[in-house]
């Protein structure tokens, strides 16, 4: 397998044949800094990522406990515990006591997080079409179905 032979050097091959440039670890970090950078220049009201992501999945999902949204938002414990605190402070967040189990912490949106969302969602359209800008729609759906696959 060509491909594979990029990522694993053979018996044949030395360190020295070895290019950062072909590994996948690699391209994702720099296909990576290069969306952070869109995002952070097309998002409205300085919203981060993270906190796009938190306020995004509680509009698809609805109420959601702490643990619950960090998962579905790939973010550790730690993570979202900020992100949340920080959305809470903003009001755009509420957070309650699930009356099913008081150890759990239910988290709402509110309508100042809904209000931003207005203007959030289309700007994330607009930065995930410009993080594709270079791939044709054949070659974005299948990168995109390629990295759910590997996610």
């Amino acid at each position: 397998m060509a491909s594979h032979k990029q990522a694993v050097l053979s018996d044949s091959e030395g360190i020295d044949d070895y290019r950062l440039t072909e590994q996948i670890g690699h391209i994702l970090r720099r296909a990576s800094q290069r969306h952070s950078q869109i995002f952070t220049g097309m998002m409205p009201a300085k919203l981060t990522a993270t906190r796009f992501a938190a306020l995004a999945m509680l509009l698809e999902r609805g109420v959601l406990s702490q643990n619950e949204l960090g998962r579905l938002t790939a973010m550790d414990i730690a993570t979202i515990k900020g992100v949340v605190d920080r959305l809470r402070e903003k009001g755009l967040v509420s957070v309650g006591q699930d009356p099913a189990d008081a150890r759990r912490n239910l988290i709402a949106l509110t309508q100042a997080g809904r209000d931003l969302l207005d203007d959030a969602i289309p700007a994330g359209i607009e930065v995930s079409d410009a993080t594709l800008a270079p791939l044709n729609e054949s070659e974005r759906l299948q990168l995109t179905k390629l990295l759910k696959k590997i996610s």
